[in-house]
């Protein structure tokens, strides 16, 4: 019969729809953009990063069922605030480099304990150690650190809310759930002893080797913003029991250096605060659909959302952000080649 057919095909197109993590995706731009279009409403533009973090609350919990997801995404967003609060510390404090260096390597230890213990995903301390690196750098006033940190706090508030909305949508859908939603399979593994494990010691000590030779040569070399290095470390190196891969590494430069492109496109013509707004949603909904499928195509938005968070935050002379960014990813990426490539003939068993 003529338009039999068509029931059908709209369902083939929701899961299709299903399949590419929309449902996450579009949580997750919300979550980051809802604060920042509030920040500039209120006319503290300024304190864009501390929102954009807590708002990272939102990409834990994906594929868990909720009562799960309620205890994955309030770990992470403990931790998450956290690492935002000692940023803020060393910052207003003017933290010299050893108590930067050494708050670092805590938030790193922590990071990966705490991923290992509540088997959190991703399994790596990446935007642990990105938060506090940024807000590290911020500099703050002594009367605003209630005020910045209330703002983080909101904003993790608002992400877990967000995250934790699909409960009710799919109570409301009912029977038609497993077609208009993606299915929940993970179940993240609990690891009580993992502070015992020496795969998990053994992620740390690479971590920070890592993160101490990549951020001691981009200091030594007198590269501003030394902390994309460190964060190309963390985010290249897998979690405990994960896969060691070069081509991780690779993919990180090559789509870091893309992505440089990209955002050189948007900021070089000195765009409006919304417009740089739009770029971090887009960016984040394709880093969201992006990130399980393909590491370097993900980079082509996950660049651009990043360096839009720190322009916004602090801004810089756009020709320094990029070239700081293509040369300390590459610097970053180097080495986590090589521990890669020397985890190959000592990782433990």
């Amino acid at each position: 019969m003529p338009g039999a057919g068509k029931p059908e095909t709209l369902l083939e197109r929701l899961r299709s729809l299903r399949a590419l993590d929309v449902e996450v995706a579009s949580r997750a731009s919300a979550a980051v953009v809802i604060p920042l279009v509030l920040l500039v409403a209120a006319g503290h533009v300024d304190w864009a990063a501390y929102a954009s973090f807590g708002a990272m609350t939102s990409l834990y919990g994906r594929g868990e069922r909720y009562r799960l997801r309620a205890r994955t995404v309030s770990v992470a967003a403990a931790c998450m605030l956290g690492s935002i609060a000692l940023g803020v510390l060393m910052a207003v404090t003017g933290a010299a480099l050893p108590l930067l260096v050494l708050g670092l390597l805590g938030v790193i230890v922590a990071g990966i304990l705490v991923a290992s213990t509540w088997g959190l995903f991703p399994g790596t301390p990446i935007f642990f150690v990105f938060a506090y690196a940024v807000c590290a750098q911020v500099p703050t006033p002594p009367g605003e650190v209630w005020v910045r940190l209330l703002v983080a706090g909101g904003a993790a508030a608002f992400a877990w809310l967000l995250t934790m909305s699909g409960w009710a949508l799919r109570r409301l859908a009912g029977d038609r759930s497993p077609d208009l939603f993606k299915p929940l399979p993970r179940r993240p593994r609990l690891h009580a002893a993992a502070y015992r494990d020496r795969q998990v010691w053994f992620t740390i000590a690479q971590n920070v080797a890592g993160v101490l030779a990549a951020g001691g040569l981009a200091v030594a070399a007198g590269i501003g913003h030394p902390y994309w290095a460190v964060v190309s470390v963390v985010a290249v190196l897998p979690p405990p029991r994960a896969a060691h891969s070069i081509s991780r590494a690779v993919h990180r430069i090559l789509g870091t250096a893309l992505g440089v492109v990209v955002t050189g496109l948007v900021l070089w013509p000195g765009p409006g605060v919304f417009v740089l707004i739009l770029v971090i949603a887009i960016g984040q909904f394709g880093a969201e659909i992006l990130i399980g499928k393909h590491y370097g195509a993900a980079l082509l938005f996950i660049t651009p959302l990043a360096l839009a968070v720190v322009h916004l935050t602090s801004p810089v002379p756009v020709p320094e952000l990029l070239v700081d960014r293509v040369v300390e990813t590459a610097l970053g990426g180097g080495i986590a080649i090589l521990i890669v490539l020397l985890a190959r003939t000592r990782q433990p068993s």
